[in-house]
């Protein structure tokens, strides 16, 4: 990918032109912009594509899903952050993912008309039995840890803290065996929040409080509609905690974009913007962020 197509997909990250066509119910009221999901997956071919589709009935993709980098083969993918360096001239991105029974911490760079560059380093051993994972991120350091969640085939949902170059465990909790798909809503500085899916269909939100020994508070959004999904690809839209998603049925390689509000159980309002007219071939899919954009879903 050329350079001039990162800077592209940076411009149009969260804050883009006006349009008539967000509906004011889902987005930050008083909203004047229209809202915007990048969104990166890893292919069978071992390399990541990405594709910015904005806020817009029908979903708009600015071009065609096109390749990032060489990647690796692996089986679930978390959030890329995105940064540049201090002079301005290389942009990068890094996050988490499973390979095997293995996590592993990526950096992906490009750097002027090079290509795009990922290299991996362990972090953690383990982790086979993991079905997804999701990173909160909040960078006034010294606040609170940048969080680590495991969603488990045993039902328990994991947490981890950094810890020099990689994780220590930071407690766990039961009740997740019917939990699918998850991603990462919300980062304050005194707690985390999940969007969830159940493999019957419901959409949930878990408040987890950063405190230590403080358990989840588990709030239904929707109770059906929502079992084909297997990724969620969160976008923050705005300054006042409304969201974006597009969530990818794995089975037939479709992604549908919704508006959200900020969550607040059933009184949640959403906007279905429909079907995206791109292919989500990946392993699965996850959002591209900028490193200092806080969610701030609920």
């Amino acid at each position: 990918m050329k350079f001039r197509r990162c800077a592209l997909a940076l411009a149009v990250f969260g804050l883009v032109a006006a349009s008539s066509t967000v509906a004011a119910s889902a987005m930050p009221a008083g909203a004047a912009q229209l809202c915007s999901n990048t969104v990166v997956w890893p292919t069978k071919a071992n390399v990541v594509d990405v594709v910015d589709v904005t806020a817009h009935k029908p979903p708009t993709p600015l071009s065609p899903p096109y390749v990032y980098s060489k990647f690796f083969a692996s089986r679930y993918m978390d959030r890329w952050y995105t940064a540049w360096n201090a002079a301005g001239t290389q942009y990068y991105a890094f996050g988490l993912f499973l390979l095997g029974s293995n996590l592993y911490r990526q950096t992906t760079v490009l750097s002027g008309r090079s290509p795009a560059q990922s290299t991996a380093v362990r972090v953690g051993t383990g982790w086979g039995t993991f079905k997804s994972i999701a990173t909160s991120n909040y960078p006034l350091k010294g606040s609170r840890p940048a969080y680590l969640y495991g969603l488990n085939s045993n039902g328990n949902l994991y947490r981890y803290a950094p810890s020099g170059s990689g994780y220590r465990s930071a407690g766990s909790f039961a009740g997740f065996r019917g939990f699918k798909a998850m991603t990462m809503i919300s980062e304050e500085r005194t707690y985390d929040t999940l969007l969830m899916t159940t493999t019957a269909g419901a959409l949930y939100t878990i408040h987890i409080p950063t405190t230590a020994g403080a358990k989840p508070v588990v709030k239904l959004i929707r109770k059906s509609g929502w079992a084909s999904f297997e990724s969620l690809a969160v976008n923050k839209c705005g300054v006042n905690g409304a969201s974006v998603i597009i969530a990818v049925d794995h089975d037939t390689q479709t992604g549908y974009q919704y508006g959200f509000s900020k969550f607040n159980g059933t009184a949640t309002a959403m906007t279905s913007y429909g079907r995206v007219p791109a292919v989500f071939n990946g392993l699965n899919h996850t959002s591209q962020v900028g490193f200092q954009a806080i969610l701030l879903g609920e």
